[in-house]
């Protein structure tokens, strides 16, 4: 029930769309609700022979017709009401499930798969917006109908009433003891249901990998498996449901049989007029229809509390990185980072740093030097606090990140990946994403210092043109130079840079390399270093090892202290086939 009263209250603003879907579902239900009344009538008059009224059996008919036509028009206003409330409320719950996860922390990420959270939405929020278009639409009318039907039954005959209401505890106490082991049923078909959509999500984001490596196999028989599994349950659990179902409506039939015969008997001796009987006969038949919407409220009540739970899982997720209520504004006037005693672990169980402390004087660059999984990229996430440390604490100019907004420090900073970040759209887009009130000439001038207006001006549609999904469009290099185009537009006073060269061809590798040397000067910089002669020209060198500090010096100084640096600087003039593994291990490009 707990769950249900979410669902029902998922879009409480939509009031009004309730409340007049539920007005006309009772004028539809009043206007079916009369016609067995006046054909009652009209029998009885008919059975009078030659003495009845044809001025009364004229106006019945014309009664009838004008119920069945009022009908019709109030059922299509509410038809059309209901499906503006669908699509408001699909609205509303789609644009609340992106925007919480957009606030979600990045831990939250790291461990689902975005293909399962794009099938969760499809399909928690088409099920809970089903759901309430159902309840607005059939569950007052199944109210409505049952009281009004019963109470005219009772004014005829208290027996017939009291056989046609036994019907609704019987039918819903058959009907509710199935839920249990249906959605036991409906949790497994969503759970192999979100795995399939999620490895169908991956293999088409990355389908040159799929393709390059022959996988396309391996890939369908994945999807194959997990819907595969969905189809195997569905025939028992569709085997289970319509069994009960038949169940039910045999208790249907019997009580049906028991109704009718009593009319049939009591209408032979007399004690009905022939009007009495064939009013509480339709009245019957009224009253089946609602019974048998009970079965697809029910179930229709389970396939959502079932399919909504992983939806208010997610909103009931809640940030580990959030702003203190008393949290400032970032104010940077130089640009000094100060990392002080940090600790840190993504889980209690492990720890990835230890103690780290050092630091980045205000327009200097630092490069971090270490081997896989040593923290390097760790250190940048805890800088633009997608994580917050375990202990210890980082300032910037003397301000502790951990008492500033989110926003502030993050618009201070910015980031050049290793793999260039594009989205689909235009070229112009990409470059003015940090600030989309940026001018054509802001973008022009941020692009040239790129070195990306001299192959953006040769293309047909310039700076609109479209580059694809991630920028599938353009090669490595364009790609590069757009981005650190667009963190040069940003103009943010710190910088972090996750070296962008390592992959590329020479001549792209120049032009990169020029372009963030625009982007580097008078800003503070931290570098993840992919190449030795990157480390070679910066002001500073941070090594790590175990998860903690090793060596801190300026290139010149530790190339002879024997550390880190001074070997990888060895293994590079050796050129053997063990020393070449060894710098991969550091993830230095040879």
């Amino acid at each position: 029930m707990r769950q249900l009263g979410k669902i029902l209250l998922s879009a409480k603003e939509l009031w009004r769309y309730y409340v007049a879907i539920g007005i006309f579902t009772i004028l539809v239900s009043a206007s079916a609700l009369m016609q067995p009344l006046l054909s009652g009538w009209a029998i009885g008059d008919i059975s009078k022979g030659k003495s009845a009224s044809l001025g009364f059996a004229v106006f019945l008919a014309i009664g009838i017709f004008l119920l069945d036509f009022l009908q019709n028009i109030f059922n299509n206003i509410g038809g059309y009401l209901g499906d503006q409330m669908s699509t408001k409320l699909n609205f509303i719950l789609s644009r609340r499930y992106f925007e919480h996860l957009l606030n979600l922390p990045q831990s939250f990420f790291d461990r689902e798969l975005s293909g399962k959270l794009i099938n969760r939405l499809n399909r928690s929020i088409n099920q809970i917006t089903n759901f309430i278009q159902m309840m607005s639409n059939n569950f007052l009318q199944f109210l409505f109908t049952t009281i009004f039907a019963l109470a005219i039954v009772a004014y005829y005959s208290w027996q017939v009433a009291l056989m046609l209401f036994a019907l609704y505890p019987i039918y819903i106490f058959m009907t509710v003891r199935t839920s249990g082991k249906w959605s036991s049923y409906q949790e497994q078909k969503n759970h192999n249901y979100d795995i399939a959509s999620g490895r169908f999500a991956e293999a088409i984001g990355q389908i040159k990998v799929v393709k390059s490596y022959i996988q396309q196999g391996r890939e369908l028989s994945i999807f194959k498996h997990h819907y595969g599994k969905v189809n195997e349950l569905n025939a028992p659990q569709s085997k289970f449901w319509h069994k009960q179902d038949v169940m039910r409506r045999v208790v249907l039939n019997v009580i049906f049989f028991a109704v009718y015969l009593y009319i049939f008997v009591e209408g032979v001796r007399g004690v009905m007029s022939p009007g009495e009987a064939v009013a509480l006969i339709l009245y019957g038949m009224q009253i089946r229809t609602p019974i048998f919407t009970i079965s697809m409220i029910v179930q229709n009540t389970q396939r959502a509390i079932s399919d909504s739970r992983d939806y208010y899982q997610i909103m009931n997720t809640e940030p580990d990185v959030v702003d203190v209520p008393s949290a400032k504004t970032l104010v940077i006037n130089n640009g000094e980072i100060i990392f002080d005693s940090v600790n840190f672990g993504y889980s209690k169980d492990s720890t990835v740093l230890k103690n780290i402390s050092f630091t980045i004087d205000p327009n200097c660059k630092v490069a971090l030097v270490g081997e896989s999984g040593e923290g390097k990229s760790t250190l940048t996430n805890l800088l633009l606090r997608l994580y917050d440390v375990t202990s210890g604490k980082i300032l910037i100019d003397g301000q502790n990140i951990s008492q500033v907004t989110q926003d502030s420090l993050r618009s201070n900073i910015g980031v050049v990946f290793q793999e260039p970040a594009l989205f689909s759209g235009t070229i112009r887009e990409n470059i003015s994403y940090a600030n989309n009130n940026a001018s054509y000439e802001d973008i022009v001038r941020a692009a040239k210092a790129a070195n990306a207006d001299e192959f953006i001006s040769k293309f047909e549609k310039g700076y609109d043109t479209e580059i694809g999904e991630r920028g599938l469009k353009l090669s490595g290099g364009q790609k590069q130079r757009i981005a650190i185009a667009r963190a040069l537009l940003k103009n943010p006073p710190i910088l972090i840079l996750d070296e962008a060269t390592s992959s590329l061809d020479s001549k792209s590798e120049h032009m990169v390399q020029q372009a963030l040397e625009h982007l580097m000067k008078d800003r503070t910089t931290l570098i993840i270093a992919h190449r030795l002669s990157t480390i070679s020209q910066v002001d500073k060198i941070i090594t790590l090892k175990n998860g903690t500090v090793d060596e801190i010096g300026a290139p010149r100084d530790l190339a002879k202290s024997g550390g880190i640096y001074s070997q990888l600087l060895n293994l590079q003039h050796q050129a053997t086939e063990a020393g070449d593994k060894k710098l991969k291990e550091f993830e230095i490009a040879i």
